[in-house]
């Protein structure tokens, strides 16, 4: 860590969002970092480093700093001109400077009624100066206490945009508000400001959130509630306190409507109400009795030379039940089914309706059907400006038959939303493969509803002919049943494994059939046929060691923006992390960087031709995507998929990862590794049980 001093000189951009500064010194020294709004002639000490930016050269990049007024006269004219007082510009500034000396500053801030004395200041004019004044200094004031009690300088910002200039004195009353409050701002921060201020270990305010903070926890591992015993326990030991003691404290958490309680299992609201909502709804829709026309049986026995008997039953109980549940493996026949069951309801003119949880699924589900798929968000149309659907249970959706794929990825949440908004006509078949993983989001609803017995279920087994000259499909349902995949064939296959041992160069291996072998055999782009999944994010063979390896060497395109360890060039490779509804951007969504202007600070990357512009310090949103998790890969299907299996990565190596990333893949399926690593994820089915209430309580 080093120091600088300086007086401001030249300020080149700004950002409101997260106080992201560009600037110069006089001695043309630049700096960049997150730091409060700045002004021309402001004296700064800044603690930081030297870095290299590939385009600008050396900049000093900001960690802290210590902002005081300037000393010299020209330094206060600077300061005072630079517009930051709604009254006083430079000329203005000029004659107060002239009239005062170095004692300016001392003037304002101790007897600003004296300026009346300047050339050009009235009574009007003097009072404007003194409320811009004010909030100048109401702001700093703000800032200071928020830098004094370890707040870094960007949540500062955030902090004084959402409080004002109360910041002080609602953070002193319970600084834990922030965690809800200001986005980023997590436990373990709020905790560190809160004892900064003095609040003991035991404090209500702090062991309520530390509860809440528990419970989120839990949400992002999955599970909708915790057992009150296992909760008690967890939350104890992240705050190194007692919180079984008093049933006082889940008492006011549910008074203010932040927990429920049911049973002894401790939802977070929102959860809780999902749920029964879901059941609810559900139970609703499956009490209705379907119109059946008189010459539904005369049509389905058109039907029957070209369908087997468990998709003839599908597509008969489409019709005689409101809701249906079709799961089945690769290769059983569901998109075939799935076609049946739209030409009948098509036959009786029928309206119809295709969504998917994310836009790749949406897409491939539009190419396979060839009827037009949106994304739920889409279907229920996202209204970001609210943060809510205009399609729900006020406004229902209008259509009679809907079909929702990749069931097996729809969270809670997400359900409950779909599931409001279905109209008492309409008809609603989920597709899935309940043997994949289960949802990235809190939830297993695929398994909850079919495990409820409420529903309809037809469960394909029957691998199809065509199917079963696929390995990838074969080897899938191997895998499925707890047997090793076929590793040696007789002519060409579509599943091939190569045995690496521990071989540490597995990432250069992978590298090349990337970007020579695979290409030259059998014409793929490396970059947009070929993804590469991972089990993990750390180690030589992790997503990350693997992302930076590929931009590297396959991508030799100019580095267009780089932010400490975060390098995007030209034609990179990049993912959604997180669901953007104001950009129509989903987490999972992959894409390709375009190009910057670097004067509007603006990135733009190409997501299925749609191009969408990102603030540079939204990019925490995007990540590489040469290398993606299995998780990420959900809902996606691409040509060709590479993974690595090490035994660095038994933690993860489970069945249900194994057989969804096998799944990925289209035409070609290379793992890369161990047999011993294989032969763990095989025989590893303890899939870790979610708390989950849907239809059990």
């Amino acid at each position: 860590m080093e120091n600088i001093t300086g007086i401001v000189d030249t300020y080149f951009f700004y950002s409101e969002s997260n106080g992201y500064s560009v600037f110069k010194l006089e001695d043309g020294t630049s700096c960049v970092g997150n730091l409060p709004k700045l002004n021309e002639g402001d004296r700064v000490e800044l603690s930081g480093s030297w870095v290299e930016h590939p385009r600008y050269g050396k900049q000093f990049k900001v960690e802290s700093a210590n902002i005081s007024y300037p000393v010299t006269e020209s330094g206060i004219i600077k300061y005072l001109g630079s517009g930051m007082i709604h009254g006083i510009g430079p000329v203005t500034a000029k004659r107060i400077v002239s009239k005062f000396g170095e004692r300016t500053l001392d003037v304002f801030d101790n007897d600003i009624s004296h300026l009346i004395e300047v050339e050009g200041i009235g009574k009007k004019k003097l009072e404007q100066i003194k409320e811009g004044w004010e909030e100048q200094q109401s702001v700093k004031n703000v800032m200071l206490f928020l830098q004094s009690n370890g707040i870094s300088l960007a949540y500062s910002l955030k902090i004084y945009k959402e409080y004002g200039d109360a910041a002080p004195e609602l953070i002193q009353n319970n600084p834990y508000r922030l965690i809800s409050d200001i986005w980023g701002i997590g436990f373990k921060t709020a905790d560190g400001i809160g004892k900064s201020l003095g609040f003991t270990g035991d404090d209500p305010f702090r062991l309520k959130a530390g509860i809440v903070h528990t419970l989120q926890q839990a949400v992002k591992d999955g599970h909708t509630f915790l057992p009150k015993d296992i909760l008690i326990k967890e939350a104890s030991y992240i705050l190194q306190a007692d919180v079984g003691y008093s049933d006082t404290l889940f008492e006011d958490l549910e008074d203010n409507g932040e927990i429920y309680v049911e049973k002894n299992k401790v939802y977070i609201s929102d959860f809780y109400h999902a749920e029964r909502e879901i059941e609810n709804s559900i139970s609703a829709l499956l009490s209705i009795a379907p119109e059946i026309p008189p010459k539904l049986d005369k049509v389905l026995s058109s039907f029957k030379e070209n369908y087997s008997d468990e998709q003839l039953n599908a597509i008969d109980t489409s019709y005689s039940e409101k809701m249906l549940i079709i799961t089945g493996g690769p290769g059983t026949g569901k998109t075939t089914t799935l076609k049946g069951i739209i030409q009948l309801f098509q036959t009786f003119d029928k309206k119809i309706m295709l969504a998917a949880p994310t836009g790749r699924a949406a897409k491939r589900m539009t190419e396979v059907i060839g009827l037009e798929a949106k994304t739920i968000h889409r279907l229920l149309e996202y209204n970001p400006k609210e943060n809510a659907f205009v399609i729900n249970e006020d406004n229902p959706l209008e259509t009679d038959l809907l079909i929702i794929d990749e069931i097996s990825m729809i969270d809670t949440l997400l359900m409950y939303n779909l599931i409001i908004a279905i109209n008492s006509n309409t008809t609603l078949i989920l597709v899935g493969d309940i043997d994949q993983l289960p949802s990235v989001g809190a939830g297993n609803v695929l398994k909850d509803l079919i495990a409820s017995e409420q529903i309809p279920v037809i469960q394909l087994n029957t691998i199809f002919r065509q199917a079963k000259d696929s390995d990838i499909i074969i080897n899938a349902h191997r895998i499925n049943k707890g047997e090793m995949p076929v590793l040696s064939f007789i002519g060409e296959t579509d599943f091939v494994f190569l045995d690496e041992g521990s071989n540490p160069k597995i990432p250069e291996k992978i590298l090349r059939l990337c970007s020579n072998e695979l290409p030259r055999k059998f014409d793929f782009n490396p970059v947009e046929d070929i993804q590469i999944l991972s089990p993990i994010y750390k180690g030589d063979v992790g997503v990350t060691a693997l992302n930076k390896l590929f931009q590297n060497e396959l991508n030799k395109s100019e580095v267009l923006y780089s932010q400490g360890e975060k390098i995007f060039k030209a034609n990179d490779k990049v993912m959604q992390l997180r669901n953007n509804y104001d950009k129509n951007v989903f987490n999972g969504d992959i894409g390709f960087v375009e190009s910057t202007d670097n004067e509007s600070k603006i990135m733009y990357i190409s997501f299925e031709g749609r191009i969408i512009d990102y603030k540079f310090e939204d990019l925490d949103e995007i990540t590489l995507a040469y290398a993606v998790t299995v998780h990420k890969s959900q809902g996606s299907e691409f040509p060709c998929i590479i993974m690595p299996l090490t035994t660095s990565h038994y933690m993860m190596l489970q069945r249900n990862l194994l057989y969804t990333a096998i799944t990925r893949a289209t035409k070609l399926l290379i793992l890369i590794g161990t047999k011993r690593a294989l032969a763990m994820g095989v025989n590893n089915n303890k899939v870790r049980n979610r708390f989950t209430g849907l239809f059990k309580i």
